[in-house]
């Protein structure tokens, strides 16, 4: 199986100038993708930033041509409406002209809180979800829209400015049975775990054949012990478990939650260091999986440097890997046919 390989965009870590800039460059790497965050508050104070991205993605929309963007992922439930996700998503698809792709999921309580509304239970979540989703389609199909319904009203709203191409839905789930959801009301699925449970659940909920995105966390450095510094430093909420990340309310939370983790846990699931077989297989775990998106999250501040070894050692890599399973399976197609001309009987 092959997959696109994608870039990430980490609101979290960098400034907006920096983010285009890093999009630009991501494009002339040969990245498929680029998927961006939307977050009001980083994870902890050291990453530092979170500017807001439907700013971002007008300048990511003017510094390139090819690359897809995806936004992972917006919560369109708590301190937006669906209705302004549909608008702002709606701009944003007509800047990128066929390359933009809207992520939503059920949002984190570090971002959501803001406005002093009442955080719902994970189910309640789901349900706000669905029917968010459905106002954003009702809106664009550009026509008057009134709706009345358990959790969202609209009332007479009509989108002027839509893209010539709308973008797809690809629904954010961390469990099956989130996964199961993403399948039935999404055009696509996204997560962060390479576990054939998510996919499998997705499929069945009726996703086959529809699009999966997986993100993959690494760190390129000179020594792997330098990249399990950096990875510590700016990212150890990736050594949280469990529900904690949707559930806390301010940085400081994980931060308090991160000095009970040792540099090793929380860098576990981390590919670390600069050989890229380590990378490789990073990315291949999610490929085996199941999904044929992958984007790589680089952690820390060497951006410049991880596109450098990217460009130069592992996409080629993982591309004439791919090119080289197509053609084996071209050649096992062929064969096949061959055979079976083989066994017909005459006439």
């Amino acid at each position: 199986m092959t997959a696109r390989i994608g870039y990430t965009l980490s609101s979290e870590e960098h400034p907006p100038q920096v983010l285009i800039d890093n999009a630009r460059r991501a494009e002339q790497v040969g990245f498929d993708f680029v998927g961006i965050s939307d977050h009001f508050h980083p994870w902890v104070e050291q990453q530092g930033q979170s500017p807001f991205v439907w700013s971002v993605l007008g300048g990511i929309a003017q510094v390139t041509e090819r690359i897809e963007v995806l936004v992972e992922v917006v919560c369109p439930i708590g301190r937006l409406h669906p209705a302004i996700v549909a608008q702002a998503a709606a701009t944003s698809a007509a800047l990128l002209e066929g390359r933009f792709v809207l992520g939503v999921g059920t949002g984190e309580y570090l971002n959501e809180h803001i406005t002093g509304e009442v955080w719902p239970h994970i189910d309640v979540r789901r349900e706000m979800l669905m029917e968010a989703i459905d106002i954003i389609r009702e809106l664009w199909r550009g026509d008057w829209v009134n709706y009345m319904g358990g959790y969202f009203s609209v009332e007479k709203a009509k989108l002027y400015t839509l893209p010539r191409q709308l973008p797809e839905i690809v629904v954010s789930g961390f469990g099956v049975t989130s996964a199961g959801m993403a399948g039935m009301v999404g055009d696509g699925f996204v997560s962060v775990a390479p576990e054939r449970e998510l996919v499998q659940a997705f499929e069945e909920g009726g996703g086959r054949g529809k699009p999966k995105y997986g993100q993959v966390n690494v760190c390129y450095a000179e020594t792997e012990e330098e990249a399990r510094e950096i990875a510590f430093r700016y990212w150890p909420n990736a050594g949280i478990p469990g529900q904690a990340a949707s559930e806390l309310r301010l940085p400081a939370y994980f931060e308090q939650l991160a000095k009970m983790l040792t540099p090793e846990a929380a860098t576990e699931h981390v590919a670390l260091g600069p050989d890229p077989q380590r990378h490789i297989g990073a990315i291949q775990a999610f490929i085996d999986a199941g999904y044929d998106h992958v984007y790589v999250h680089q952690i820390g501040p060497r951006q410049a440097e991880f596109l450098r070894f990217y460009e130069r050692e592992v996409l080629p890599q993982v591309k004439a890997g791919a090119e080289a399973e197509e053609t084996y399976a071209a050649e096992r197609e062929l064969a096949f046919r061959e055979r079976l001309d083989e066994e017909q009987p005459e006439d």
